[in-house]
């Protein structure tokens, strides 16, 4: 409880984040996952590193995430809103992390794809516009005013390894990414 008093004194913005997809649109499907399952079991995670830190929101009970219309209005209640997700494409090589949002909030952005990127090993594609991936025509952007975090491509072999090795270093830097963006105040 120590960190909490420690953050939360510090905290400065309102953090929501969200799980893209669920069991009645799972997303993409690879390599015997689906970016539902991957993205929920994440956000899961995250909630539990950083329930100690910093106060926050998200999109449903340990298991569960809420429709997309129901979070990207909660997110648009919130400072800092991010909501993961996985890429797919039909080249298998196909490699990386990225963000999509609004430009005032490609400096979170490039943090979160830097962090990812070190963690997991592999290629930081950057912070894009809204209209940039698969993912760009969400609410979660245009009327939630958040970040969509694509952490890695699901149909790449060795993103999905990496991933799975590396889980928890991938949630204590996105965690730590977050705790500074809320409690140094750089929403945008």
């Amino acid at each position: 409880m120590q960190a909490l008093v420690k953050y939360a004194a510090l905290q400065r913005l309102s953090l929501f984040f969200s799980a893209g997809h669920s069991d009645k649109d799972p997303g993409a499907a690879a390599n015997g996952f689906t970016e539902a399952q991957v993205v929920l079991d994440f956000r899961d995670r995250l909630a539990d590193y950083l329930r100690e830190k910093v106060y926050f929101t998200k999109d449903g009970e340990r298991g569960q995430n809420l429709p997309l219309t129901v979070a990207s209005n909660r997110a648009a209640e919130h400072d800092i809103a991010v909501e993961f997700h996985c890429n797919a494409f039909t080249n298998p090589t196909a490699t990386g992390v990225e963000t999509l949002s609004a430009a005032h909030h490609y400096p979170i952005g490039n943090a979160l794809c830097v962090a990812i990127s070190k963690t997991l090993g592999i290629a930081n594609r950057g912070a894009k516009g809204e209209t940039s991936g698969q993912h760009s025509r969400l609410a979660f952007i245009s009327r939630g005013k958040g970040i969509i975090v694509e952490l890695f491509f699901l149909t790449n072999q060795n993103d999905l390894k990496s991933y799975i090795e590396n889980i928890d270093a991938c949630v204590e830097a996105v965690g730590d990414v977050l705790i500074e963006a809320v409690c140094v105040g750089k929403a945008a």
